[in-house]
């Protein structure tokens, strides 16, 4: 505790209750005197008057706060009008108590203090670790959707409630459950184990999942220790959560309610505290709404719901996540391939729908710094398809079909009309898709970035 106070013998009562208590405690008689020891030491709880002769209450507590945004500071005056309290909590209090007070009081308000400190210290905590596990991990997040993605994950990181995450392949759905375990605290406590029931068959699965004893089945000559025993304590991942049957999704939903289940061959139950992460790429929704998927089960797993945007929806992301697969596969190879990516080559990179998202992204990269024989990334060594690319779906297919009922040809309209309004077309499809990003519109369009501003002018494109 650090207790700011002009009066010496509000400084006595102060310490006194306080180390009766049990706090550690330290005074100071000014504002300046406060700050000094606030920088050299630390404090759970600042106890602090508001009006002192000097540097007064609200312009130290502004100061801490500057220095500490995580200080917990307690205003105390005898002058506690609700303009006095209301102008500390605006400026950051924690709370403002009256002078004279009851010892319980100030006891009460310092123990709520303390547990905010420490609710401040873990989420910061938290934070720490899941930034350097989003960096070992290699997830980038320089797009608002990642971030925000991120956000999710550091705060329901701490809880045991099961996540559902969706996604196309390759958008890095198996790196955001990792991340969401080893931020959380079951990291120290158990593993995280990782299941592909798209690449196990029906008939094993359950085996996999749940084990079984000697005897259970023909083949099974040893007893076996199922993934959900193994994840105890820690986080079982089931990618392509989408592709069981309905039997092991009858089990799997007992294994949420109960959190227990049965080995194959065996009567006894076994208990575990496994925290489930789901992921697929199917809609399941859909799938509940086809009969392919259990709805109970679907409201299971979906108590928290993460999107992954594809990678042609956060281009932003690309620049850095290049830079990350360079420094990857450089160390692999012993390359020494520049980080520098040339405007030219950033530009084709982020035309390009990448329809593998960011495993499509590391491939070419990867590709890319085998093959260099330079230490730069150029366009030589870039595949065709994107220097290349494919006329998207989105810009063969004009909305009511232009040339066929848009124009009405009997009427005399010139082909040099048609021809307008076509390309007219096709530039603003190409604008939407890149979000009004002109250089990528003209990779899309096979044009010039010069040739298409030229035409934006001439058409009046907004």
């Amino acid at each position: 505790m650090l207790v700011v106070d002009d009066e010496e013998v509000m400084r006595d009562v102060l310490e006194t209750l306080l180390s009766s208590a049990g706090y550690n405690v330290k005074l100071a008689r000014t504002g300046e005197e406060g700050l000094e020891l606030y920088r050299d030491h630390v404090f759970d709880v600042v106890l602090l008057d508001v009006s002192m002769p000097g540097m007064g209450g609200l312009p130290t507590l502004e100061a801490l706060l500057a220095h500490d945004p995580e200080a917990v500071v307690i205003m105390i005056t005898a002058y506690a009008t609700f303009e006095t309290a209301v102008s500390a909590w605006q400026r950051g209090a924690f709370n403002c108590i009256r002078k004279p007070f009851e010892n319980e009081d100030i006891l009460r308000v310092v123990e709520a203090g303390i547990r905010r400190r420490r609710k401040d210290e873990e989420h910061a905590q938290l934070k720490r670790t899941l930034q350097q596990s989003a960096d070992k991990l290699g997830i980038i997040a320089r797009s608002a959707a990642m971030r925000d993605i991120l956000a999710l994950v550091e705060q329901i990181a701490p809880a045991r409630t099961t996540v559902l995450i969706q996604g196309e392949s390759g958008t890095g759905k198996e790196l955001i459950a990792r991340a969401i375990h080893f931020a959380s605290p079951r990291a120290k406590t158990g593993q995280f184990v990782p299941v592909n029931c798209g690449n196990i068959p029906t008939e094993l699965l359950e085996s996999e999942l749940f084990g079984h004893s000697r005897g259970a089945f023909t083949g099974a000559f040893t007893a076996k220790k199922g993934l959900f025993d193994i994840a105890d304590g820690g986080t079982l991942f089931l990618d392509e959560i989408g592709n069981i049957s309905f039997e092991t999704q009858s089990k799997l939903l007992r294994v949420i309610q109960e959190r227990e289940f049965i080995p194959l061959g065996e009567t006894t139950p076994h208990r575990v505290d496994t925290r489930i992460v789901a992921a697929t790429n199917l809609d399941l929704k859909q799938a509940v709404m086809d009969g392919k998927f259990r709805e109970d089960l679907f409201y299971r797993l979906n108590v928290i719901n993460i999107k992954l945007p594809p990678l042609r929806e956060r281009p932003e992301d690309i620049l850095p996540l290049a830079r990350h697969f360079i420094r990857k596969y450089n160390a692999e190879n012993q390359r020494q391939m520049s980080e520098d990516i040339d405007p030219d080559v950033l530009a084709l990179l982020e035309a390009y729908p990448f329809p593998g998202n960011v495993r499509e992204l590391e491939n070419v990269i990867e590709r890319a710094v085998v093959i260099s024989r330079t230490n730069s990334l150029t366009v030589e060594c870039l595949r065709d398809e994107i220097l290349n690319p494919p006329v998207r779906g989105e810009l063969q297919s004009l909305p009511g079909g232009l040339l066929s009922s848009s124009l009405d040809i009997s009427q005399g309209i010139r082909f040099y009309d048609v021809v307008a309004q076509f390309e007219i077309e096709l530039i603003r499809r190409a604008l939407e898709l890149t979000r009004n990003h002109q250089s990528r519109a003209a990779k899309l369009l096979g044009l010039n970035p010069t040739t298409l501003n030229s035409k934006i002018k001439n058409y009046n494109i907004k």
